[in-house]
C-alpha cells in the first residue's frame, strides 16, 4: 500500500480571493495530491489548506505554493488578528497511512531545506522535527511575530535551521511533522477581547488549564464579536466538549455566553463521535454504529 501524509499549510492571506487561490491552485490536479480543504477568514487574514496523499507529491505541492506565497503576499503590508510571522507561515506534515513519525520528520526536513534553497526563505524546524525543545512548541517559534523576527533569529538558539536572516517580504516559515491538530474556535456574545483573553489564559495548559490546549482570544470585527481560538494537539487526551464547556464556565463569570463554535480545515471523526457521544449521553457507543465508518473499512 502507498504511503499516506497530510499538509495543512498555513498561508498570511484571508482576505483577496484572487491571492488565495493562486497560492491553492498548486494543490490542483496533481498526480498524487488531494485537495481536501481551504478556507480563509477576513479577521485572521489567513487560509489553512487541507490536502492528502503520497509524500513525495504532497511535498512538492506544498514547496510550490510557499513560492507563490512568497511571491504574491507582501508581510510588510500584513495585518490580521491571527500571530503570523511569513506568508507561508507553517507547513505541518501528519503521517496518515503506513507512514512513521520519523518518515515525516525526514519529510518536512527535504521540504524546508527546498524552500530556503528555491525561495530563500529561512525556515525554523519545528515539533517533532525540532532541533532543541526551545522550538518545538510553535507559539514559541513564532513569538515577536514578523516584525519581530530580525531581532529574534539573532538571539542565542534562534538562528533558522534553513537561512539566517527574515526574507524582507515573505518573512519566516516554520516547518515540521506532528500529530493531527484540530483547530476549534468558540464564538462569544461580547466584543470584548479582554474577556476572551482571560478566558484563554484559564483554558490553555500553559496557564494551568487543559492538557493538549492551546488558546488565544481574538476579535472578529466583522461580525462584533470575540472569540477564544484553539489548537487541540491530542482530541484523544482532551476532548473538544471538554474545552466547550470549561469555555461556558468562565464565561458565565462575565455574563457572556458562547454564541457558536467552528472548526477551521478538517478534523478526525472520531473526534465528534466523542463529542456526540458526551451531549447525547449515549451508553456504550462505538464510532462502528456509524455508517459512513463502517463503509469506509
Amino acid at each position: 500500500m502507498p504511503k499516506i501524509v497530510e499538509c495543512v499549510p498555513n498561508f498570511s492571506e484571508g482576505r483577496d480571493q484572487g491571492v488565495v487561490q493562486r497560492i491553492v491552485l498548486n494543490f490542483m490536479d496533481r498526480p498524487g495530491v488531494k485537495l481536501l480543504d481551504y478556507s480563509s477568514d477576513k479577521d485572521h487574514n489567513r487560509t489553512v489548506v487541507t490536502v492528502m496523499g503520497e509524500p513525495e507529491a504532497v511535498k512538492n505541492a506544498a514547496v510550490a505554493a510557499a513560492g507563490t506565497a512568497a511571491e504574491l503576499i507582501d508581510m510588510t503590508r500584513h495585518t490580521g488578528e491571527h500571530p503570523r510571522m511569513g506568508a507561508v507561515d507553517v507547513i505541518p506534515f501528519i503521517p496518515i497511512k503506513d507512514m512513521t513519525m520519523d518518515e515525516a520528520v525526514a519529510l518536512s526536513k527535504a521540504a524546508a531545506a527546498e524552500i530556503y534553497a528555491k525561495y530563500g526563505i529561512p525556515v525554523i524546524l519545528y515539533e517533532n522535527s525540532a532541533s532543541s525543545e526551545l522550538r518545538r512548541n510553535l507559539a514559541d517559534v513564532r513569538k515577536g511575530e514578523f516584525e519581530g523576527m530580525g531581532k529574534k533569529l539573532k538571539r542565542p538558539g534562534w538562528k533558522p535551521d534553513f537561512g539566517e536572516e527574515p526574507h524582507p517580504t515573505a518573512g519566516v516559515a516554520a516547518v515540521g511533522a506532528r500529530m493531527p491538530l484540530i483547530a476549534f474556535n468558540v464564538n462569544l456574545n461580547t466584543d470584548n477581547i479582554e474577556i476572551a483573553n482571560n478566558i484563554a489564559k484559564v483554558v490553555r495548559h500553559s496557564g494551568g488549564g487543559l492538557r493538549f490546549t492551546k488558546a488565544m482570544g481574538v476579535s472578529l470585527r466583522e461580525r462584533g464579536i470575540a472569540q477564544v481560538s484553539m489548537n487541540m494537539t491530542d482530541y484523544t487526551k482532551t476532548a473538544l466538549y471538554r474545552a466547550f464547556e470549561l469555555i461556558k464556565i468562565e464565561a458565565a463569570r462575565y455574563g457572556v455566553t458562547a454564541v457558536g463554535s467552528e472548526v477551521i480545515g478538517l478534523l478526525p471523526m472520531q473526534a465528534l463521535v466523542d463529542t456526540a457521544e458526551y451531549y447525547l449521553q449515549i451508553e456504550n457507543f462505538s464510532i462502528n454504529q456509524v455508517i459512513e465508518a463502517r463503509m469506509l473499512e
